[in-house]
Order: C-alpha cells, then sequence, then structure tokens
C-alpha cells in the first residue's frame, strides 16, 4: 500500500513542477504598489487550482490586497481543518541572484525562484496532498485560507477573518511555513517570536552642508543617530541593556533547552547554511537560546547623506534609521514599544520615533492530540521522529486566527535554512515537496479520526 502511494506521489512531480512554475513567475510582490495585476493573477490562478480539486473557492478583497478562500466539504458532521498559506513573496533585489527570480529554473532536483520554499512550493504540497485525501474518501472537510499580505505584516488579515468568522469556523488550523533545522531532523515548531518594527527620524538642517565651513557646528543626524542607537547597548557586553527590554520574558521550560539541543542542531551547519562569517555565539545552547527564547534588538537600514562613490564631505539635513525587536512570550509589543520610545526620547528629544509595525508573539502546545497528529504524519512521510523547537520568525496571521478561531494550531513547515528564505537564489526541492505531499496526506487521515471541537 505504501509503495503504492508512493508511486502516486511520484507521479505527481510533473503536475506540481507546472504548478510552481507558473506560480513562481507571477511576482506576486505585497510590498509594492506596482505589482498590484500580479497579485490579482495570483489570486485568480489560486483560486483556479481550488476548483480544479472540487472545492468552492473565491477571491474575496480587502481594502489592500486580496485572500483567497477555499473549501471542499465533505460533511459537517465531519472535522474541518483550516490550511493556511501565504502566496505573496518578498522584493527579488539582491545582486547575487544567479538567473531571473521570476524565471523558475530546475536544477536537477531543485527548483529555484522567488517564492519557491516561502510559501508557495509548501502551499501545494499542502494542496496535493488535500486532494489525494479528498479523492480517497476521507471523513474531513478541508478549508484553504491563502494570503498575499504576510510579507508585509498582514494588515487586512484581521478584517478578512471578522467579516467571514461564521464561515471560517475551524476545528484546527495548520500552517506550512516554517523552516526545519537541517535537511537530516524534521522539526515542528510550537512558537514563534513578535515583532515590532521603528523607524527613527532625525531633522537638523534644510540642505547639505559643507563640513569644513559647518562642522563642529552644524549636528549632524547621522552621527546622532548612531550614537542613540549604540546607547541601546553596553559597550563591553554588547547586551540590550536599556530599561523594560527584557520585561515579561517566559523562562525557556525545564528541559526545553537541553530537548532543543538534543534535537540535532549543528552550529557549523547553521553557519553555512545563512552564509554567516562570523557569529555572536558559537555553542549550540547559548545559540538556540538567542535564537528562540529571547528577544532581539536589530537594525536593518540606516538612510541619509551622500550614497554614491568615494566621500562627499557635506552633513546631511536629516537622516532615518529602521529598526527591529522580536519578541517573546509573554511580551507585549505595546509596552516594548513605549520603553523604546521613552529611552530614546530622554536621549534625544528631537528624534521622531515612528511606530511602524507591531506583533504579539505565539506559543502554543507541543503535546496533545493535534501534536500526536502532526509528529506522526511528518515521521511517515520522511522516516524520523520530529524535533518539538520554537521558531525566530513571525507570522502575523497566527495571532489573528488564534484570537478570532480559537482553534488548536499546528506547523508543518517544509523548508531547510539552505532554501534561503527571503534571500537570493531562494530555492525548493523535489525531495521536500513529495515528502510535504505524503505527510500532509497522512496529516488529514489523522485528524479525520479526531472529535469535532465543542463549541
Amino acid at each position: 500500500m505504501a509503495n503504492t502511494f508512493n508511486s502516486h506521489v511520484e507521479s505527481l512531480r510533473p503536475e506540481f513542477e507546472s504548478k510552481l512554475r507558473e506560480w513562481t513567475e507571477i511576482p506576486t510582490i505585497s510590498a509594492s504598489p506596482d505589482h498590484r495585476s500580479d497579485i490579482d493573477s495570483g489570486a485568480d490562478a489560486a483560486v483556479q487550482y481550488l476548483r480544479q480539486i472540487g472545492a468552492q473557492a473565491e477571491v474575496v478583497p480587502t481594502p489592500g490586497n486580496p485572500v483567497v478562500w477555499g473549501k471542499f466539504a465533505s460533511d459537517p458532521a465531519h472535522p474541518t481543518v483550516t490550511v493556511y498559506n501565504h502566496l505573496d513573496v518578498q522584493p527579488a533585489n539582491e545582486a547575487e541572484w544567479k538567473s531571473d527570480p521570476f524565471r523558475m529554473q530546475i536544477e536537477s532536483d531543485t527548483y529555484v525562484g522567488r517564492g519557491t520554499t516561502d510559501d508557495k512550493g509548501p502551499a501545494l504540497a499542502a494542496l496535493l496532498g488535500a486532494r489525494y485525501s479528498i479523492e480517497k474518501g476521507i471523513p474531513l472537510n478541508i478549508q484553504f485560507i491563502w494570503e498575499f499580505e504576510e510579507e508585509i505584516g498582514s494588515p487586512n488579515f484581521e478584517g478578512f477573518i471578522k467579516n467571514r468568522l461564521a464561515q471560517l469556523q475551524t476545528d484546527s488550523v495548520v500552517i506550512s511555513d516554517t523552516i526545519w533545522l537541517s535537511r537530516d531532523q524534521p522539526a515542528i515548531p510550537f512558537g514563534l517570536r513578535g515583532l515590532l518594527t521603528v523607524i527613527l527620524r532625525l531633522e537638523t538642517g534644510t540642505r547639505d552642508v559643507h563640513s569644513g565651513l559647518t562642522g563642529g557646528v552644524a549636528r549632524n543626524p547621522l552621527t546622532e543617530l548612531c550614537t542613540l542607537i549604540a546607547a541601546c547597548y553596553d559597550r563591553e557586553t554588547r547586551r540590550v541593556t536599556y530599561p523594560g527590554f527584557y520585561e515579561n520574558v517566559l523562562p525557556p521550560g525545564e528541559g526545553e533547552i537541553e530537548g532543543f539541543v538534543d534535537s540535532g542542531f549543528d552550529p557549523e551547519l547553521f553557519r553555512e547554511a545563512h552564509g554567516l562569517i562570523r557569529m555572536k555565539e558559537t555553542e549550540a545552547a547559548r545559540m538556540l537560546r538567542r535564537l528562540w527564547t529571547r528577544p532581539t534588538f536589530e537594525v536593518h537600514g540606516i538612510v541619509g547623506g551622500y550614497g554614491g562613490p568615494g566621500v562627499k564631505t557635506s552633513i546631511p539635513p536629516r537622516a532615518e534609521a529602521k529598526l527591529s525587536i522580536r519578541l517573546v512570550p509573554d511580551q507585549s509589543p505595546q509596552r516594548q514599544f513605549e520603553f523604546l520610545e521613552q529611552f530614546l526620547k530622554e536621549q534625544n528629544p528631537d528624534v521622531e520615533v515612528k511606530l511602524d509595525a507591531m506583533l504579539a508573539p505565539f506559543l502554543g502546545s507541543a503535546t496533545g492530540p493535534y501534536a500526536d497528529a502532526a509528529s506522526d504524519a511528518m515521521k511517515t512521510a520522511f522516516g524520523k521522529d520530529p524535533a518539538s523547537v520554537r521558531e525566530g520568525g513571525s507570522i502575523g496571521a497566527v495571532i489573528t486566527m488564534n484570537d478570532y478561531l480559537k482553534a488548536p494550531i499546528t506547523f508543518l513547515g517544509l523548508s531547510l535554512p539552505e532554501h534561503g528564505y527571503h534571500s537570493a537564489n531562494e530555492n525548493f526541492d523535489w525531495d521536500q515537496a513529495s515528502g510535504g505531499i505524503r505527510m500532509f496526506a497522512r496529516y488529514f487521515e489523522n485528524l479525520s479520526k479526531l472529535p469535532i471541537q465543542a463549541d
């Protein structure tokens, strides 16, 4: 029976590659208004895929980009699972791309192109796993939510959920938008960090001025922003030390860090997969503590002044810095913004501290029937018990679905560190895709045996 199913999955490869190519070559870049027509094309293609498996499907407008909703309803008496993925992608302006990011290349068993691993490839694997379950008559209702604003913080997702709440009732949610520890170690995360993004602006003049004529008297906004950011850190330990940064950090559970380490995390493989030359930590336990259980403070860009070749000896009139804080359970994004704003204003009252976006952290359960169903499905598909981990990233839709749908949320990701989330030469591969199809088919079978959630 298993050999027959594996042969069936292998027979799906041409279809998977054709659909992934079609999706990848639609540049659904949510950050750019110039790509709104591509977003609409991507949504139309997604609806067609859902209708091909017999699902009721539609493009749901929002004040921003649409959401695609679809449902295959077998029987109201059967359990319902909601499958969430996002089909928008990051821009692809990195110089290191070896080929056109929106012309998918197939290199042996690898698919290269923007969105292949984040998150179109995993979405297709889930869809084909669902189709198999439907064809086999598994007693399960399968609902799909495909978002086109995840990469910009899901600003209209809550409105979509609220407006369709009665229609969206579900017994559980499964998301395939997370990363394994390595190809050799499947992983199921049960927690995500939250996110706070902030923009600092400082204006000290009306135009560029000559540093020989005004230097020492004119205020340089670039210098002041650099000084301000440096004040957030202790000079010797390089740890963030402004008041409140570590408020309400939920410590790891007993044995949790040891469990993370025992799951097979390899610091050197991590370094190589992410193209890092040097790291702050090289010891596995300390790295995992920082990655999954501690907040972070990062600078993503400082803008201002002359950016051309050589040095132009002028002092700019204004500058901007882009910051983020990754939050952990039980930290409050609003409280963390207030702590940061107060500290920065005390240091430099002239700086404008603008809140860009905020998202709460999430902590689910690594035990229980849904965790067991997921673990069994991943082991069946990939031949190894998955590790229970956390993830350092954030998914805005998770918090919204947790708040409104009030159903257990499970993460069944398929991406690997070397797949290059948000990086040049992003890729996905058939081993992960075919395993994902098998995994989802097994997971849906497992869910069909669980009781319907009480209202």
